[in-house]
């Protein structure tokens, strides 16, 4: 069963932090959150302005926080880029932190991601050996803490099918996994549902996100990620693909968690649960 979920980074645009995020998830009757991890502090966040949670702030006191009013942490979207030698150097530790602060959570996944484009001077064979290599150094602690690590589609080797079905099939991990995104594929000029029908198998997680008419239009096919969607899901260009991909997520039996991603304002929250609610 799909179940409704929402990411507080729909607030970041408005400088609103994981409490007006949880607010809005209780107006709507969503019982999903998912974050983005910063790993360290970050003045803004510290301030109030940003939905985002500091790795080293308390992990039991934040499910207490949501254990009160009824709310899970479905995923923790700890996306420093795992690939490539930057990777090497912050990815590794950005995902095993997150890792362990879901744990405590009694959160079940952490996503991860490329990055915006292809890292200069390297091959996508180098690439795919560091992030075999990244991904090695991260596995243990998915399997010790039993927490998934999810792979999401945002970047030029995310997008591959060939490189993703590739680094399935050479791990072959249930703690390997995919958070699937409508909007990120769609920018990326994929076909989402035949994306989406590639992958089902990885799928554990989804990021649903619509894309202006305006935004399709300049960047489609030119970029692979947005971080959030400007209008309200269904009000955009994607909607079709979206309904295409829950209609095929509902008739393969699909379990877990779908994200809202988009500007969260209070009338892009409502339209968008109102179109998904329909759907599911």
């Amino acid at each position: 069963m799909i179940e409704l979920g929402l990411h507080t980074d729909n607030w970041r645009p408005l400088s609103g932090n994981f409490q007006t995020a949880a607010e809005s998830a209780l107006k709507y009757g969503i019982e999903h959150l998912e974050f983005a991890a910063i790993h360290g502090q970050y003045f803004v966040q510290a301030m109030g302005y940003d939905p985002g949670i500091s790795l080293q702030s308390n992990p039991l006191a934040l499910r207490r926080y949501c254990d009160q009013r009824g709310l899970k942490i479905s995923q923790i979207d700890g996306s420093y880029p795992l690939m490539g030698p930057m990777g090497s150097t912050f990815g590794v530790q950005y995902c095993q932190q997150s890792i362990r602060f879901a744990a405590d959570l009694g959160c079940p996944m952490v996503d991860t991601v490329d990055g915006a484009f292809e890292i200069e001077g390297f091959s996508r064979e180098e690439v795919f050996n560091i992030t075999c290599a990244n991904i090695r150094e991260c596995l243990p602690w998915a399997e010790d803490y039993k927490v998934i690590i999810n792979v999401e589609p945002h970047g030029p080797y995310t997008s591959d099918g060939d490189f993703m079905e590739r680094l399935y099939e050479y791990f072959q991990s249930e703690y390997l996994q995919m958070n699937f995104d409508t909007g990120n594929t769609f920018i990326a000029g994929l076909d989402p549902l035949e994306y989406l029908k590639r992958m089902r198998k990885y799928v554990t997680h989804l990021h649903i996100k619509d894309v202006s008419e305006g935004l399709a239009a300049a960047v489609r096919g030119e970029e692979t990620g947005i971080a959030t969607s400007e209008v309200a899901i269904g009000g955009g260009v994607n909607a079709e693909n979206i309904k295409k991909c829950i209609q095929y997520l509902n008739e393969t039996n699909f379990d877990g968690v779908a994200s809202i991603e988009c500007c969260g304002s209070d009338e892009n929250i409502s339209h968008s649960v109102e179109f998904l609610r329909a759907l599911i």
